[in-house]
Parts: C-alpha cells; sequence; structure tokens
C-alpha cells in the first residue's frame, strides 16, 4: 500500500467515469476497484466509486469484507466524517 493519503474530496475524483481510476474508501482504507469486472464505470450494484462506503459494505452487500482482501489498497482516507 502507499503512504497516499485522501480527503473526502480528493476521492471523488476517482469515481471511474470519463477514463478516471476508480477508487472506494472502506474503513479508512481506499482501495482501487479500476480493474474489478464488478464495478465497470466505477459502478457497482448502483454505488459510485469515489465514496466511502463502509456503511453500504457492512448493512447491504451480502458479501461483507471478503471481497477487499483481493484489492489493491491505495491509501488512507483522511479528514472529518
Amino acid at each position: 500500500m502507499t503512504n497516499k493519503t485522501f480527503t473526502r474530496d480528493e476521492l471523488r475524483k476517482y469515481n471511474g467515469q470519463n477514463g478516471a481510476d476508480a477508487y472506494i474508501a472502506i474503513d479508512g482504507i481506499v482501495y482501487d476497484v479500476t480493474h474489478s469486472p464488478a464495478w465497470k464505470n466505477g459502478i457497482h450494484h448502483g454505488y459510485q466509486a469515489g465514496y466511502d462506503l463502509t456503511d453500504a459494505l457492512y448493512k447491504v452487500s451480502p458479501h461483507k469484507d471478503r471481497v477487499l482482501a483481493s484489492l489493491p489498497k491505495v491509501g488512507t482516507l483522511v479528514g472529518e466524517e
């Protein structure tokens, strides 16, 4: 994992749209979902990349955090909630 830090505003730039990479944050860790087939164009089951999706992962997702181990970690999310 790199030591890059992302604010919520910076993370939103990585939404997978118009050629941008697709990143999501879970529990303060930023993951790269750009090359994940489940995240075509930065969208997965109605969720947009570029956001902290911790609540959605634990409250809605059937796979919970099992998929995170296969995703590259690119940094950490910093700043206010």
